[in-house]
């Protein structure tokens, strides 16, 4: 007999609702993969996770890998962290985009195939997640304007390097003058003869109650921004010009903290560089 799969209601849920390539919100998860469990992990996540957990769902449309070899762990700051404990935590990040406006759909689908997956033994146990949360999109910021890759094309353009920024404003009230701030003033200076070519901004959004239990809920979600810095260089090469001050440069502000700059070079799928260097 036949599996009934429910076939017919892709027809019809494909004929209503958005269906827009911008990128209206986004999964960022930052993990640590448990000591000796490296290689493991990755052939998981590589082989199975980014397909079957996230690649392969509705309204998530774009993905990519990002990595941490030690010496990149070294370079981040401040040294305590809200966010990471110790700052070093959290080797491998995964961004995905998510259609706009479908935000609510897609939840439904990853809470439903993520219970599947747990309960068919196809998750990868021995990993701590250290920062996951979804997003949703404020603003995008471009060093070149018009030209250039988009921001819906940043997932798939061969960028070198990525910078993880999370910064609090100093209260809930604030976030919206910090967000100006940044916009109007931080971001278009570090953009300009970078090699950064672009900066997201996402404010994140609670996880769902029936969220997976090694998912810890979402932190900072009055107060928190959330940057991603796509560059065409390797993060090493601009890092003391363009992020290490970042600290410095939002507390002098008075608007917020850093809580989080981190430096990634993407990984290579399909293979295990640069798992030797993580430790």
């Amino acid at each position: 007999m036949t599996e009934d799969t429910r076939v017919e209601a892709y027809g019809e849920l494909a004929a209503v609702g958005p269906y827009g390539v911008r990128p209206g919100h986004a999964l960022i998860t930052m993990v640590e993969p448990h000591p000796g469990q490296e290689y493991a992990y990755n052939r998981w996540y590589e082989d199975d996770h980014y397909y079957a957990g996230a690649m392969a769902m509705p309204w998530m449309y774009a993905g990519r890998r990002w990595v941490a070899t030690r010496e990149l762990q070294l370079l981040r700051r401040p040294e305590t962290s809200a966010v990471a404990e110790p700052v070093t935590a959290g080797c491998y990040l995964s961004t995905y985009w998510i259609t706009e406006g479908r935000y609510d759909h897609h939840m439904k689908w990853t809470v439903g195939i993520n219970k599947r997956l747990n309960r068919d033994g196809r998750v990868h146990q021995a990993r701590t997640h250290v920062f996951t949360a979804f997003q949703d999109h404020e603003a995008t910021v471009y060093r070149d304007g018009a030209a250039g890759p988009r921001d819906f094309h940043a997932l798939d353009h061969p960028y070198q390097g990525l910078v993880l920024e999370v910064i609090d404003a100093e209260s809930p009230g604030r976030r919206a003058e910090l967000l100006e701030w940044l916009l109007a003033r931080r971001l278009p200076r570090v953009l300009a003869g970078s090699p950064a070519a672009l900066v997201t901004v996402f404010r994140p959004t609670p996880l769902p109650g029936d969220r997976m239990t090694y998912v810890k809920q979402v932190e900072g979600v009055d107060t928190r921004l959330t940057l991603l810095w796509f560059l065409e260089c390797d993060p090493r090469a601009c890092w003391d010009e363009r992020f290490a001050g970042a600290v410095e440069q939002v507390a002098a502000s008075g608007l917020g903290r850093v809580e989080l700059v981190a430096p990634f070079v993407p990984t290579v799928p399909g293979t295990d560089r640069y798992v030797d260097q993580l430790r």
